[in-house]
């Protein structure tokens, strides 16, 4: 080993840190460290410098991986220096700093001035011959070590300096293309300064037990919140996870661990994970399958013993090596790709970029054809994962590609407009989409005939894209000729017959005809049950559309039936927290409110909130839903406190995230009085009441352009529904609601909403007969009244609400009468 003083010369761009943690011991994380470290200075021909820093200091173990070598000082030693020039500069500058927007840039300075007289180079040590692989030592293990370290406050130094840290990472940065940190485990200062401070990425090594995942969360929170609200330390910061020693051996108890077992009480780190990187950084739906399913470190027997390297050992790089694994995770972490992106987008993101690169220096068919063919793959993946907007990109240079070097009635051309119609549909555009598909039909049934496979697929989008815009005659027309035609060719149970069948079927069920719906559906079923198994997808896929089917026509107890049988078979495949298991019990808990059976919704409702809340976050509109439809099942059982206190968190929400006067603030507030006053807070919900019509008068009034015509008539309808609530609830209306619902039909009858305003009509009319009401007001409200059958030409109504006037106020004279008597 090299015993001399080091001089690394820096790098043409600075590297980035990577701090390895774990909140236990035992998980392998040195281990990991040491491995990735060798893999990734063998890189580029073995010209990637790497540095390793041990800042286990309390447990230093790092260097055991390595050949013996000189024994230097290392990182104790090297802040101890640190603090001493702090030291001293302090006494020279009589401990002046500088405060306010300067005191940012003055630590800097300091930080910089303390590093630049700290020789750090002679901290480091190289530790293979073979490839540019540098450690720094966790400090220098003689008798004084302990009580050195011991003495170390890195709070204090912190509270000198608070650049140093960031400061001491940037220099290691511009020398090293990797620094790779080996944290202290726990909630320890040390480990706040490696995982919140130094890093640019941040791996988070676990194994599958509580004990391992505990304390994760909090920390990981903690270290992005800290960068995210710091000013001097706006730099994004990167978790991965590293699951390790992972028994191969038990695959039932593995996918326990990693998916979670609510009735065994295991979370589960992938959902755990996908919550905390959704929460984080802000995203609305990640997934981490295909992480994980590449990026799990095995236990093995080889490596249980000693300090052993398994990428110095087995190098051969099968499925089942550990360097396989450390392959896989690299792929992620050097990339500079999510841990949620898929390993299909990063080997097509790969294969393009590659393209691109070519085609600077050899444009041409060769490059350009394979380009375009990744494009629309690319496109499709995001389709599929609802990332629009990234989608129609990749399908628009796709499709351009092409048709410029192929031409527009290609295969592939057609091809890659499918596609994109596809998403078009998807996003709503349907116009757009129905362009592209009446084009790539009309091409294929030229030139392949009009019963060509393709041809008969391309009939079938078109089709589809119909049925969305509401011309359900023409989207059955062509779905029976796409029909009639394979059962021709292909049999009545080929897999394109039966997917022919259940579009149909969906044509069938738009346009109400229930019976023939059922019909279509329960051949379908059984071919598919015969075909493939009771538990396949497609067979799934059509019982959820039959029991829908069964449904709408009132079968209420058969629709319960096949959504528990086809939620039953998706909880146990697909667990309970997949996209498709809570459609499906989302479908299964409306269907039992609508029995009434109200207890059995409670149940659904709750698991629906408890899976929304770990896979979506607290504050996701999904989230909120079924908070929402727990709190009604809650109300139908009479639980009242329970149901307010639903009601109040997704008050609390929505006020937050939305504002006091969003239209869903405003339906949340009515919910919430509606509860209260059933629980006989009368006054309480008044003044929600209250707030919800001052919101929506503040809806309505705001500039034309500013809210859609849904949010309007929302606003408009709940004004509505308190006003007649509050007229039919008491003998007399009071003054301000008779005037409230006064204006409000004024509106209506201006904005010529005759079919609102005649419900409103109903509702006033009965309150301004009353006895009691001033006389003013009265006259106001009739004439709004008298107005509205004018400019609708109801004389009928207008008649008798006269006669209903002149017996008001015979009534009105008959007591006063009476009462001078």
């Amino acid at each position: 080993m090299e015993c001399q003083r080091l001089s690394l010369p820096p790098l043409s761009a600075p590297g980035e840190v990577v701090t390895f943690y774990s909140y236990k011991g035992g998980t392998g994380r040195t281990m990991a460290l040491s491995n990735i470290a060798v893999l990734l200075a063998r890189r580029e021909n073995a010209s990637v410098p790497v540095l390793m820093l041990d800042w286990d200091m309390e447990a230093p173990g790092l260097h055991h991986y390595f050949e013996q070598h000189e024994e230097r000082p290392g990182v104790l030693e090297f802040f101890e220096a640190c603090r001493q020039q702090l030291e001293r500069i302090s006494l020279e500058t009589a401990g002046a700093r500088a405060g306010g927007q300067d005191a940012g840039r003055e630590d800097a300075a300091l930080a910089q001035r303390v590093l630049d007289a700290i020789d750090w180079q002679q901290y480091v040590v190289r530790v293979d011959q073979g490839s540019p692989l540098y450690l720094m030592r966790a400090g220098r293990f003689d008798a004084s070590y302990s009580e050195r370290l011991a003495q170390m406050r890195w709070d204090q130094l912190f509270d000198a300096c608070p650049a140093l840290f960031r400061c001491f990472a940037d220099t290691l940065a511009q020398h090293f293309r990797y620094v790779l940190v080996d944290s202290r485990t726990g909630r320890t200062d040390s480990a706040g300064i490696c995982t919140t401070l130094l890093p640019k990425k941040l791996v988070v090594v676990f194994t599958p037990n509580r004990q391992s995942l505990e304390g994760v969360d909090a920390l990981v929170t903690r270290a992005i919140e800290y960068r995210r609200s710091h000013e001097d330390e706006q730099r994004p910061l990167l978790m991965y996870p590293l699951p390790s020693r992972i028994e191969m051996g038990d695959g039932a108890q593995r996918a326990e661990w990693r998916r979670g077992d609510a009735h065994k009480g295991i979370a589960g780190f992938q959902p755990m994970f996908e919550r905390l990187l959704r929460t984080s950084y802000g995203l609305s739906q990640i997934a981490l399958d295909s992480y994980f399913d590449e990026v799990q470190l095995q236990q093995t027997k080889t490596f249980a013993y000693g300090e052993q390297l398994a990428v110095r050992i087995d190098q051969g790089g099968d499925r089942f090596s550990l360097t396989r694994t450390f392959e896989a995770f690299l792929h992620w972490l050097t990339g500079g790709y999510f841990p949620w992106q898929s390993s299909r987008e990063i080997a097509l993101l790969g294969a393009i970029g590659e393209a691109r690169q070519a085609l600077l220096f050899e444009p041409g068919r060769a490059v350009a054809l394979p380009l375009a063919r990744d494009l629309a793959r690319l496109g499709e993946l995001y389709r599929k994962d609802g990332r629009s907007a990234q989608a129609l990109d990749a399908f628009r240079q796709s499709v351009e590609i092409r048709v410029r070097l192929l031409g527009e009635e290609h295969p592939d051309s057609l091809e890659s407009k499918s596609g994109m119609a596809r998403l078009l549909r998807q996003l709503g555009k349907l116009d757009e989409a129905r362009f592209l598909e009446e084009d790539v039909l009309a091409v294929r049934e030229r030139v392949l005939g009009s019963e060509h496979p393709d041809t008969l697929a391309a009939r079938a989008c078109l089709a589809q894209t119909l049925l969305l815009q509401g011309e359900l005659a023409a989207a059955l027309l062509l779905q029976d000729t796409v029909l009639a035609t394979y059962a021709r060719q292909l049999g009545g149970e080929h897999p394109l017959t039966l997917e022919a069948m259940d579009g149909r079927a969906a044509t069938l069920l738009r346009m109400g005809l229930l019976a023939q719906v059922q019909q279509v559906l329960g051949t379908v079923v059984a071919a598919r049950e015969r075909l493939f198994g009771a538990e396949h997808g497609d067979t799934l896929r059509s019982k959820l559309a039959l029991a829908q089917a069964l449904g709408r026509e009132g079968d209420l107890e058969g629709a319960r039936r096949l959504l528990a049988a086809v939620l039953q078979v998706q909880e146990r495949r697909l667990g309970g927290d997949h996209a498709a298991t809570l459609a499906t019990r989302d479908m299964l808990a409306d269907i039992v409110a609508g029995q009434g059976d109200w207890a059995g919704a409670r149940q659904l409702h709750e698991d629906q909130v408890a899976a929304r809340e770990r896979t979506r976050g607290l504050d996701h509109p999904e989230t909120l839903m079924s908070q929402r439809k727990l709190a009604e099942a809650l109300l139908r059982r009479g639980e009242l406190d329970a149901a307010r206190s639903v009601q109040e968190q997704v008050l609390e929400v929505h006020a937050r995230l939305l504002g006091e006067d969003h239209l869903d603030t405003l339906h949340s507030k009515k919910q919430l009085a509606g509860t209260l006053q059933q629980q006989g807070d009368s006054e309480a919900a008044r003044l929600l009441e209250d707030a919800v019509l001052s919101g929506s008068d503040r809806l309505l009034n705001a500039p034309v352009t500013e809210h859609a015509d849904s949010v309007l008539d929302g606003a408009r309808h709940l004004q509505e529904t308190i006003l007649a609530g509050r007229a039919s609830g008491r003998g007399v209306a009071e003054p301000d609601t008779l005037s409230s619902m006064i204006l409000m039909l004024q509106g209506m009858i201006e904005r010529e909403q005759y079919a609102q305003a005649d419900e409103l009509a109903d509702h006033m009319k009965s309150c301004l007969l009353r006895p009691g009401v001033p006389g003013k007001l009265r006259r106001r409200g009739m004439a709004q009244l008298k107005r509205m059958y004018k400019l609708q030409g109801n004389l009928n109504a207008l008649l008798a609400l006269q006669e209903d006037e002149v017996q008001a106020l015979e009534g009105a004279l008959s007591e006063a009468r009476i009462g001078q008597r």
